[in-house]
């Protein structure tokens, strides 16, 4: 979940200039805007601003927005291959955080902003993604040679979600100790201890049955929407389509799009925090409740990808009053995660805690968001462990 997006950029250049890195500070400037306002939000001249040239000079460096995020994507994704290549299976941890820490924007970006590329550029993208995937998997093999393929390619793509989690927050640390923290932490997961079951039928999601209440339907509906399309591509047209209803229909139940938005926010929101208390009222003692969290929100991760879709990419959709609002609901729910996780471990400062914290829950989020993922058989118990192992509440501290 995105809470105070950091913001570093090379120093811009005077109007009038022509600096020869011109096409780093514009790849930056990109970056910067795509990230804090939303690439569907950002106009060419605005970037143009960013870096005190006209509009048109753009177009010397990119055929247009589209080309300007697919760049900014791929030469971050690039960096993190080279970056694997030249690693081990002994400083693979180190080096992949000082990668992440270098291009922190990337996981946003990937997880927000792709579904606007074209087919091609996201065919590219992927396929190097899954050279990323598979030269870290091999790493994690030669670290771990008993491992089974299928469990080391989980723990690269564990690793991964823990690097990029960096990606979804504005936390930091003083250097060397937040690379060397985020390197501890992708090795904690490349080392957890877990065991994955034979592959087999993949777990098939409910869906047979739906609701007879209408307005249900249109929240439901709109939210895979969201999810999949983006807030700002989807009309009310196409909410009332999804739902067998014309558009104009939906304002019989919503005034406005975004109230289906505020709506589904929040219900996410309350689910959380309704699941939290749940795993409260069990616990015997701060260790306990932390690894029940953990396991709720396992749950409700992989119970509720769209949703966690929209917690994660489209709350900068929201009216200023309910953005506010969403904010405060989450931050105040990590900030009972943190609590119990000082509580476990005192010698944690908070942030230190809440880093770890991130981490647990974009390892969740990304694995629910990785279909084949979430619907192998067995998959919940290792994540659970790896997710223990980071908040540092295993059982053989």
């Amino acid at each position: 979940m995105v809470s105070g997006p950091e913001r570093q950029t090379l120093p811009g250049p005077v109007r009038g200039t022509r600096p020869a890195n011109r096409r780093e500070l514009i790849v930056l400037a990109a970056s910067d805007l795509f990230y804090r306002k939303g690439y569907a939000t950002v106009g060419m001249g605005e970037v143009a601003e960013a870096v005190a040239i006209g509009p048109s000079a753009l177009y010397r460096h990119f055929r247009g927005k589209q080309d300007m995020l697919a760049t900014v994507v791929a030469e971050a994704l690039a960096t993190v291959e080279a970056t694997l290549e030249a690693a081990d299976s002994a400083d693979v941890g180190a080096r992949l955080a000082a990668a992440a820490l270098a291009h922190r924007r990337i996981g946003v970006l990937w997880r927000r902003e792709a579904r606007h590329l074209s087919v091609g550029n996201r065919a590219e993208l992927r396929a190097a993604t899954r050279r990323i995937i598979a030269r870290l998997t091999a790493l994690v093999r030669e670290r771990r040679p008993a491992l089974t393929a299928d469990e080391a390619d989980l723990l690269a793509r564990c690793a991964l979600a823990v690097v990029n989690s960096v990606s979804f927050h504005g936390l930091s640390l003083p250097e060397p100790g937040f690379t060397t923290l985020l390197g501890e932490l992708v090795r904690t997961t490349i080392d957890a201890p877990i065991t994955l079951p034979a592959p087999s039928a993949p777990v098939t999601r409910g869906g047979a049955l739906s609701t007879r209440s209408r307005r249900e339907a249109i929240l439901t509906e709109a939210t895979k929407l969201f999810a999949r399309n983006g807030f700002a591509a989807v009309g009310i047209e196409d909410i009332g389509a999804a739902v067998g209803i014309a558009g104009p229909s939906v304002y019989n139940h919503f005034t406005t799009k975004a109230e289906i938005l505020t709506a589904a926010v929040l219900r996410g929101d309350e689910w959380l925090r309704i699941d939290m208390n749940r795993a409260f009222a069990r616990a015997a003692d701060p260790r306990d409740g932390l690894h029940r969290l953990l396991r709720s929100y396992r749950v409700f991760t992989f119970e509720n990808p769209d949703l966690v879709q929209i917690l994660l990419s489209e709350a900068m959709h929201l009216p200023e009053p309910d953005r506010q609002r969403g904010r405060a609901a989450q931050h105040a729910y990590i900030a009972e995660w943190v609590h119990l996780a000082v509580e476990v471990h005192p010698e944690w400062d908070p942030i230190t805690a809440r880093l770890r914290v991130q981490a647990a829950q974009t390892l969740c989020n990304e694995i629910a968001l990785t279909a084949q993922l979430a619907t192998r058989p067995g998959i919940e118990e290792p994540l659970l462990v790896i997710g223990d192992e980071l908040l540092g509440i295993t059982a053989h501290d």
